[in-house]
This record gives structure tokens, sequence and C-alpha cells, in this order.
């Protein structure tokens, strides 16, 4: 068995360290929790690779030097792309080689976002079974009230009273296209390999030709990713709506504000979605430099017909965090004030 191999899949972050703090190994995990890959990790010194860890790098040195063990629980990690990260440590000194410790940094975050995710989804589930039954309650009589006001305006004698049938009938095509909004596709499509970064290029095209001047689009691709099975036009309807959520978040009453949605692929390694790990996935990031989603609605963020706009349906979201879920993947939200950053994560097959 490759040794490894076998450490490089392990969700724990560890590294190898010696008495100097210079690192002599670090798997997988490591590098996509510090966001540094392993060629660069170990030409630098440990406390060069973040920016913070709740443990000084004296004491780690020292417990070293002394052949002795730590544990430190719930301490806060900033790495050097100022991700925040609660991880527990923990040192053991390696027997057989003296002056080298095995540093281990497990994500507590990992394991509280991923019940977190659970919660919701079940919740979700719940919310969106509940309003497919009331869309299913209104489409029936919508159809009648269409009907009725179709052969209502044929009895008309006077043209002018059409303009009240015609009302009514475009009333009733405008909820009938909600309706169908919210009794959109439950099940996985048919799916074909397809490129993301082509699928975020059109998005880009779409809201290009409405961009307001003081908002900029940046990309940041990671060209080596691969094809993925997929809807194209599932996902394109995914990041189209989160990038004009985006948009949207960055109208601002002073015309000075510059606004920016940056658009960011890479991949990651050991993530579980649901109950599922996987090796590798895509992480697509849409972020923006707005005000922030507020607090009260973050936990209800991706329900339908929850907005934080006045002329918001709600159902964006909803509809994007559905189409993820029918890919094998999910959609994670992190906003203050200045940063709000949604990411797609999409399961890579790599068998």
């Amino acid at each position: 068995m490759d040794l490894k191999h076998l450490i490089n899949n392990l969700v724990t972050a560890v590294i190898v360290i010696d008495v100097d703090l210079r690192l002599c190994y670090a798997n997988a995990a490591a590098e996509q929790l510090l966001g540094i890959g392993s060629h660069r990790l170990t030409e630098h010194s440990l406390a060069d690779n973040f920016q913070l860890l709740g443990v000084s790098t004296e004491l780690l040195s020292n417990a070293l030097r002394d052949n002795q063990g730590i544990t430190v629980n719930t301490a806060p990690l900033v790495t050097l792309d100022n991700q925040h990260h609660t991880v527990d440590i923990t040192l053991t000194p390696l027997e057989q080689d003296q002056g080298l410790g095995l540093l281990e940094l497990r994500q507590v975050d990992q394991q509280r976002r991923i019940h977190q995710q659970l919660t919701l989804d079940a919740q979700q589930q719940a919310a969106q079974y509940l309003v497919r039954n009331l869309a299913h309650e209104i489409k029936n009589p919508l159809g009648g009230l269409r009907g009725a006001a179709q052969l209502l305006s044929k009895e008309l004698q006077d043209p002018e009273l059409n303009e009240f049938t015609d009302m009514i009938i475009e009333q009733a095509d405008r909820l009938r296209n909600l309706v169908d909004r919210l009794l959109g596709p439950q099940k996985p499509t048919e799916h074909t390999q397809h490129n993301i970064h082509e699928v975020i290029q059109k998005v880009l095209k779409l809201v290009t030709m409405t961009l307001p001047e003081n908002i900029q689009l940046k990309q940041d691709y990671d060209p080596s990713i691969p094809d993925i099975d997929m809807d194209p036009e599932q996902l394109q309807q995914a990041v189209l709506n989160i990038v004009q959520n985006a948009i949207q978040a960055l109208e601002h009453e002073d015309p000075e504000f510059k606004g920016a949605v940056v658009i960011k692929t890479r991949t990651q390694h050991q993530v579980t979605i649901g109950t599922q790990r996987h090796k590798l996935v895509i992480a697509l990031s849409i972020i923006d430099n707005g005000p922030g989603i507020k607090a009260e609605l973050m936990d209800t963020l991706f329900y339908p017909m929850v907005t934080g706009r006045d002329q918001g349906s709600g159902l964006g979201l909803s509809i994007a965090h559905n189409f993820a879920r029918l890919h094998g993947g999910r959609i994670d939200c992190d906003s203050k004030p200045g940063l709000t950053e949604f990411t797609i994560l999409l399961p890579i097959d790599t068998k």
C-alpha cells in the first residue's frame, strides 16, 4: 500500500515539521486548507504559510525539542488569502525521526458546515414540497380563469373593454410562469461533457449588455479544470441568477461607488457534499463588494420566496440551489459588509 497516497486521502491536514519549523511534507488536505501548493509550502517556514494560527510557533518548536506532544482545540486559523477557519491542532513528535513532528490541523468549522448543510437540505426539501403542492393548487384554477377571460373577450361588443380581459390574461400568464418556475425540475436531466468556463462565458455575455458603468466584472479562472458531466443550461441559469443578484446588490446611490463582481474557479480536494465525500470538486465563486446579506436572511437564503429586495421574487437562489443539487453539488455563502461570496461546488469524476 502506498503510504503517501493513503495520507493524501485524509480529510485532516497533515504537515511534517522539524524543530526549526521547516516543512518537510504536506498532504493534499493541508494544501487545500492553507490555499498553497505543497512545493511552495515546503520552501518556507511554517509561520510564513498563514497569517494567524491559534498557537505560538515558539511553543511548537520547544515541544519538538523536548519531545512532547501538544493539543489545542478550536484554535483560529487565518490563511494568506484571508480565509478564516477554526481548527483542532495536534502536534505529535515522531519517535523514529528525532526532531521531526507530525502537525495535524482538523477543521472544526467543516464538520459544523456539513451538519448545517444537511439540516438546510432537509428544511428546504420540506419547504419546496409545500410550495410545489401550493403551486399545483394555484395552476388549475388559473387555467380556468385565463380561459374564461378569453371567452369573455370574444363576447364583448365594446373593443375598449378588451383592455380589461387582456389585463386578466396577461396577469394569468405571469402567474403561470411563476408557478412553472416553482415547479421546476426535481430530477437530474441528461448530462453531457462540458467545460464550466464555457458556461460562465455565456453568462458574462448576457449580463455585460446591461451592466452599469460603475460595476466591473473580473475573471480569475483555473484553466486546468477538466470537463464534467452537466446540463449546461441548468448551470448557466444557476450562475446567471447569482451573478445578477451580485450586480443588483451593487446598485448604489453614490455615483462614485465602484462595484466589482469577481468570478473565480478553483479545484478543492476531499470535500464532503451532503453525506458523500469527493476527491476533487470544482469551486466556482461569485464575489462582490456590496453591502452584504442581512444576518436574519442567512439561514433561509435558499428557500423559495425569500428575498432581501423589494422587487425580488425570491426564486433565483432557490432555483440555483436546486440545479446545484441536481448535479450532486451544493452552494455555500459567506457574507459580511463589503464582501459576499457564493461558491458553487460541483464534483469532478476522477474515475
